[in-house]
């Protein structure tokens, strides 16, 4: 059985942006239980708020994957957080480039997967151009920078992921429409060794 450890934000950990204290959809909504199969097990490390973490949270982070244990793939899907308190999206690109050097080196040899996320749209959350014009330019970051690093990398743009009113959470047909696309692109990874999506 592979193992798949997923470690992101609010949209990883299923957060329902119905909610008013940090609730999560169902588990059978969550993109990371609709991706588990009895070939594939999963595991959420999705935390609320993250933004990419920093040198100085490092330790931290390398004693939660001790302790997640080994995994066959690890994803990371971060930014969005970053871009909502200011940073741009070549900012997040040089946290979140620290962030996969410090992996390569204390993941237990699990095969990275830099997923960005979809691009926000206006919404509660979403009021002004340039935070849509950040993170619709963040995928194009990313990628470059999967490619300098040499891990799997998906774009989630391309997946059709439908967004809640806030303009930056998965609504349930959007977590459905998230875990498909990474299903085929990790299958796509283990049989063919594909780098990019």
């Amino acid at each position: 059985m592979r193992r798949v450890v997923c470690f992101g934000d609010s949209n990883t950990y299923g957060y329902d942006p119905r909610s008013l204290l940090g609730s999560r959809y169902p588990a059978s909504v969550r993109w990371t239980e609709r991706l588990h199969s009895e070939d594939t097990e999963v595991v959420n490390l999705g935390q609320n708020g993250l933004s990419v973490p920093l040198p100085p949270r490092f330790h931290a982070l390398a004693e939660l994957l001790r302790r997640t244990g080994a995994a066959d793939v690890l994803t990371v899907m971060l930014g969005s957080n970053d871009l909502l308190s200011g940073a741009s999206a070549e900012e997040t690109g040089e946290r979140m480039e620290a962030l996969l050097s410090f992996l390569r080196q204390n993941a237990g040899g699990a095969r990275l997967a830099l997923i960005a996320p979809p691009p926000m749209q206006p919404g509660d959350w979403v009021q002004t151009q340039r935070l849509i014009d950040e993170s619709g330019r963040l995928g194009a970051v990313y990628r470059a920078l999967a490619v300098r690093c040499g891990v799997l990398f998906a774009d989630a743009r391309e997946w059709n992921v439908a967004l809640s009113f806030d303009g930056v959470h998965f609504s349930p047909e959007g977590h459905a429409a998230f875990a498909d696309g990474l299903r085929k692109t990790l299958r796509a990874a283990w049989e063919g060794g594909k780098q990019t999506q």
